[in-house]
């Protein structure tokens, strides 16, 4: 027999909650040398980009619009652009080139050393946010992954790899954004008094 609606839901919370906290022990040092990057980054006029795709690509597009626009304080807006968002971009890259291609391409026309890529891939195996950590490389930009399960390819490859404890796809992003707004707070802190 299934289990009630309202059950299910609070399972689902409770399951989220002790993930969050097995993250929260596990994680506090790679948070906060992300957040250290990020803020870094900022201080030295650069910009921040997101990539991931599907749902990480929402997650993408949802922190870099908390950077331009504002998170919980009014405060200047921070240069923060997420990948996922120009369609046509999107589309010439991956009919031109291939879909591997869609975030490297911008990464190229538009990063440069100083500035930090984020790449959301609960698998760790996205070859289109592999290409784009390459690219950011190539130009001396930092990269940070947030992944899950084994941490996948992109473990050997960024500067930082915060591995999310879980295999569930669902809880992977739902604490990658949790994570990046950690990271979003301290820097609107950073920036407020600054």
């Amino acid at each position: 027999m299934s289990q009630h609606p309202v059950m299910s839901a609070v399972q689902h919370l409770r399951d989220l909650s002790e993930t969050a906290a097995r993250a929260a022990d596990a994680l506090a040092g790679q948070i906060a040398e992300a957040t250290e990057m990020t803020r870094e980054c900022l201080r030295g006029g650069g910009t921040l980009f997101f990539a991931g795709n599907g749902g990480s690509a929402a997650d993408a597009q949802h922190i870099a619009t908390e950077y331009t626009i504002r998170y919980l304080r009014t405060r200047r807006a921070l240069r923060a652009v997420a990948l996922t968002t120009d369609t046509s971009a999107l589309t010439a890259a991956g009919n031109d080139f291939s879909f591997d291609e869609i975030f490297s391409r911008q990464v190229e026309a538009l990063g440069r050393a100083g500035d930090l890529l984020f790449v959301h891939t609960t698998s760790g195996n996205s070859p289109n946010c592999l290409r784009a950590i390459e690219a950011a490389k190539a130009l001396g930009m930092k990269t940070v992954a947030l992944t899950a399960k084994d941490g996948g390819k992109v473990k050997g490859m960024a500067d930082l790899t915060i591995i999310v404890p879980t295999t569930r796809t669902d809880r992977a992003q739902e604490l990658h954004l949790a994570i990046q707004h950690a990271i979003c707070d301290a820097v609107d802190a950073d920036v407020a008094h600054a």
